[in-house]
């Protein structure tokens, strides 16, 4: 072996690394001495912080893991990181563990609030009566202007992001609420966070709960079962569909301020507005560092491809609320990566054939299917919609301004600034960034429980043959693997790249493999 192939070697027949089936590493990957001494650095990073989530609260960690089906699935999130830092090296692979050292670090952080704080198991817990329960897709901004409370988004912990990082763990939740009556074919995501009530599986925090009509009508009524769950106060936020036209807007600011008064009478706090604009401040850095990746991507060397660009993006757009200073933190030091590669002309990937686009909501069950494309088929995905989020500045001056950019934040947050609105939030914003970040291939998620995206199919593939853009439908069930299987959702792909582009691919190890019983 060269002195060179000791220091940085490339990746090469990355599917005999894993067991069949299971997907289980039979070794660590081989990246050279420097890549791989700093992946196993990370490695250990995040067990640490596993490790110390347990002992701050080892009573409460192992009651939780007696007492809830989804606590066990945190385990396996090693693994996790693992599949998403697949094949990387050099500032890639540095980009990529930062960012996902930052998604368990808080992760770990909420369980262990969860679980202090759950009425299950505690009399008189600390903050569950200084807690705002809030939907999953609600922004973290909100509660900046409560310095002396904390919100919950009720079922991001429990099983939104349980479900990305073990496929598994939904199939008895859905198996459940369908087993109470409700029918089959509703979205699995909110079907599952009904199991999840049902089985009364949620953590019991909170002293009042701000609820609202997003994304979809699935969860809107999947709100009913966790309000009951919880029986506490509930406030519902209705946000307007029809967003872009500012004759909404004076409407939507007024549900805000409902909402805010509804907090103050059910807590006895107020609205602290020097708070949240000290919070704000930071939240626009933080988006002013996001919008600079998003440059850098449009250009002929993106630095960050893969999952990790929407996985980052929409944790810490929900969760951060412009107070928590490790994610600005982690910023500064991607960004400067991303900088230095991107004036030194550093690849991302080992090869790149196509720059494709991601639009539709992607499968929570295989989060790491753009890591896959770019090992297997070359294929870089440099933007997807679930990163295209908001992304208005707020004004730390004016107050009323503020409260406009809360409203219309929260009209353009995660899986529903392109799905709801009209056609031009659809149809044209995909090609619009087609075009800005000069792609020439689409991966179109086919959810097959949600007819948004297919009601269009015709009208998406006479426009993509039109602009001579390749355009791939890929069906998936975004949570129940069961349905649609990570393998064949690969299957769709390969059969587009190998009979419409008749190409070969980059590593002939992945192209076909069995992961049924992965995590």
């Amino acid at each position: 072996m060269s002195l060179k192939t000791l220091w940085r070697n490339e990746p090469s027949n990355l599917g005999n690394l894993h067991k069949d089936k299971t997907g289980i590493l039979r070794h660590r990957e081989w990246r050279g001495i420097a890549d791989t001494m700093y992946d196993y650095y990370r490695w250990l990073v995040t067990w640490k912080d596993i490790i110390k989530m347990a002992l701050k609260a080892p009573v409460s960690t192992v009651r939780g893991i007696a007492s809830y089906r989804w606590m066990a699935s945190y385990l396996t999130a090693p693994a996790w990181v693992d599949r998403h830092t697949e094949g990387l090296r050099g500032p890639q692979l540095r980009i990529t563990h930062l960012h996902f050292n930052m998604l368990v670090k808080p992760t770990t952080d909420l369980i262990n609030f969860l679980l202090a704080n759950d009425r299950h198991f505690h009399k008189n817990p600390k903050w569950a009566d200084k807690t705002v329960n809030v939907d999953e897709i609600f922004s973290s901004e909100f509660i900046a202007g409560f310095p002396n409370l904390r919100d919950n988004h009720v079922t991001t912990i429990p099983i939104f992001l349980t479900s990305m990082v073990d496929q598994n763990i939904t199939a008895p939740y859905l198996d459940i609420t369908e087993g109470y009556g409700v029918p089959a074919d509703v979205c699995p995501l909110p079907s599952a966070e009904a199991g999840v009530a049902i089985n009364d599986d949620y953590p019991l925090v909170g002293v009042c709960s701000l609820t609202c009509n997003m994304p979809c009508d699935g969860s809107i009524m999947n709100s009913s079962y966790i309000d009951r769950r919880f029986n506490i106060p509930t406030q519902v936020i209705n946000v307007p569909l029809r967003y872009n036209g500012e004759d909404v807007q004076e409407y939507a600011v007024d549900e805000i301020k409902s909402a805010i008064e509804f907090v103050e009478n059910q807590t006895g706090e107020k609205w602290d507005w020097e708070h949240f604009f000290k919070a704000m401040k930071q939240y626009n850095k933080q988006t002013e560092y996001e919008i600079q990746k998003w440059e850098v991507n449009k250009t002929d060397y993106p630095q960050m491809t893969g999952a990790t660009f929407w996985l980052y993006r929409l944790f810490y757009f929900h969760i951060s609320g412009g107070m928590d200073k490790r994610f600005l933190k982690v910023d500064k030091k991607v960004n400067k990566l991303m900088l230095d590669a991107y004036e030194k002309k550093t690849k991302c990937s080992k090869e790149m054939r196509h720059r494709a686009i991601v639009w539709s909501c992607p499968a929570n069950y295989y989060t790491s299917l753009a890591n896959w494309l770019e090992n297997c088929w070359g294929v870089n995905v440099v933007m997807d919609m679930e990163t295209m989020i908001s992304y208005y500045m707020y004004d730390t001056d004016d107050k009323e301004s503020s409260l406009q950019t809360l409203a219309k934040t929260l009209q353009r947050t995660t899986m529903r600034k392109h799905t709801k609105g009209g056609y031009a939030n659809v149809v044209d914003e995909l090609w619009r960034s087609v075009e800005e970040f000069n792609a020439d291939m689409v991966i179109m998620y086919d959810q097959i429980s949600c007819k948004g995206m297919d009601g269009l199919k015709g009208i998406f593939d006479d426009q993509a043959r039109e602009r001579n853009v390749s355009f791939i439908w890929v069906a998936q069930d975004l949570m129940d693997p069961r349905t649609i299987s990570r393998r064949d959702m690969r299957e769709e792909i390969n059969k587009y790249m190998t009979t419409v582009l008749r190409e070969e691919p980059v590593d002939s190890t992945l192209v076909e493999f069995d992961d049924t019983l992965a995590w």
